[in-house]
């Protein structure tokens, strides 16, 4: 992990709590859904202890998030910041579904997250629902985009956009990677 990573992690715990109140969830339940020990998500909570990636993919998974938001969640800016610069070799990086991807602005309090993602799975992902709105643009490449189980094919400069509570999943349409803009709604 890079520098800006470690920070990230570092204050990760109180995001987590956040996120797991913010959903309703007890540790019991936030444990039972992410496979991880009630003990273990304490400490965490209370910054204690350091998630491994696996660990942090399946609390991602369990509080309908991703793991690069999880890490941008705990570099959150001054809130209320009204400007954000991200250069491009800056971002905080992480999984994000079966590819990677990059905050594009850091910063609390705005309503909406952009994120470039970048893939190249041929394969179907588990079908993702979450509550907030989310606009996908394809940059480079092609997918083959599933919304409620309708399938779609998008290139270059075409984009979509989903409502939350949307089952949505994307694999290349071609055997090539791609490269995606995804803007989500905010759950702060």
């Amino acid at each position: 992990m890079d520098a800006t990573t470690t920070a990230a992690v570092d204050m990760l715990g109180p995001r987590v709590r956040a996120l797991r109140t913010q959903r309703g969830l007890t540790l019991v339940q936030l444990a039972a859904l992410s496979g991880l020990s009630h003990s273990f998500l304490s400490q965490l909570e209370r910054s204690r202890a350091r998630p491994s990636m696996s660990s942090l993919e399946s609390i991602s998974v369990a509080l309908s998030t991703s793991v690069v938001e999880l890490l941008a969640d705990g570099r959150l800016s001054t809130p209320g910041s009204p400007v954000s610069i991200v250069r491009a070799h800056e971002g905080v990086v992480g999984a994000f579904g079966s590819g990677t991807g990059r905050m594009l602005a850091e910063g609390s309090g705005h309503p909406f997250r952009p994120i470039e993602y970048v893939g190249d799975n041929t394969t179907w992902g588990d079908v993702v629902v979450h509550d907030e709105d989310e606009f996908i643009h394809v940059v480079d490449g092609r997918i083959e985009l599933e919304l409620d189980g309708e399938r779609h094919v998008l290139g270059p400069r075409d984009s979509a956009y989903t409502p939350g509570g949307t089952g949505h999943r994307w694999r290349t349409a071609d055997p090539v990677p791609y490269r995606l803009i995804i803007v989500k709604e905010s759950s702060q």
